[in-house]
């Protein structure tokens, strides 16, 4: 069984929220409904028994929001991302002095590897790591590489010539025991065959993207069929209202560091 998760860092979206990164056109987010929805999120984690470090709003970095681009975390070690937007770049700097306060090691992907950690997905101890247009081969292998040395393995996943996700974990989540949650698109991908599928009607494609905390699995409002077929498997769901992230590519993963 899986240690708890019992902390997780957070940050506000800014007031350049709206001038970030997007490949969606779902209109320009409203700032005060994705600040509200934020401090949702921020609650849901804390019933989820999880204690926050609250980070200040970055304006400087429109998608710093997105704090989970910026390293993947093990139990002994943070690892640093180095991201494939340029204009992120300066978000990893930012955010690493709170993850030293908890890590007594870094490392860091260096170039010429690109590494988002939305495209990265951990299964008890397996990591499926996405190639992505952020996310390119050197990346991950160099991610590959650092957690071996933890005695982790990996597979990965080319999710560049899919329409409609920016990142792997757009399209799939681990919710716990042995099941995979996947998009159409990947469900028959080889990576994902040791786990059992459970898949996400094209209609609903976005609820993929949901975090287990705990005893609970936070997913996106708005997916009832999704919805119905994780409680009817035992799962404890708890949903929120993304709509705001939604239009940014951003999902609930995306909005915290867990750990």
């Amino acid at each position: 069984m899986p240690s708890p998760i019992r902390r997780a860092i957070v940050r506000p979206p800014g007031a350049t929220f709206a001038e970030g990164l997007t490949t969606v056109d779902l209109g320009a987010p409203d700032l005060a409904r994705a600040l509200e929805q934020h401090a949702a999120y921020c609650e849901a984690l804390e019933r989820c028994g999880l204690a926050l470090t609250r980070l200040p709003a970055d304006s400087r970095h429109p998608d710093s929001t997105f704090v989970e681009d910026t390293a993947i975390l093990t139990e002994h070690r943070a690892i640093l991302t180095r991201p494939g937007a340029p204009s992120r770049e300066g978000e990893v700097a930012a955010i690493e002095g709170s993850l030293s306060s908890f890590f007594r090691e870094c490392r860091a992907i260096k170039a010429p590897g690109t590494l988002d950690g939305g495209d990265v997905c951990e299964a008890d101890g397996h990591f499926l790591i996405g190639i992505s247009r952020r996310t390119n081969e050197e990346g991950a292998r160099q991610l590959a590489a650092f957690l071996a040395e933890e005695g982790f393995t990996s597979s990965f996943i080319d999710i560049r010539g899919l329409e409609g996700i920016l990142h792997l974990k757009s399209g799939i989540a681990y919710p716990g025991e042995g099941r995979i949650v996947a998009i159409e698109a990947l469900v028959t991908h080889p990576a994902l065959r040791p786990f059992v599928v459970l898949r996400v009607d094209a209609p609903e494609t976005y609820a993929a993207n949901c975090v287990r905390i705990n005893e609970r699995l936070l997913i996106a409002a708005g997916h009832p069929r999704f919805e119905a077929a994780l409680r009817e498997l035992g799962y404890d769901t708890l949903a929120l209202e993304m709509s705001e992230f939604q239009k940014m590519d951003g999902g609930l993963s995306c909005l915290s560091l867990r750990f």
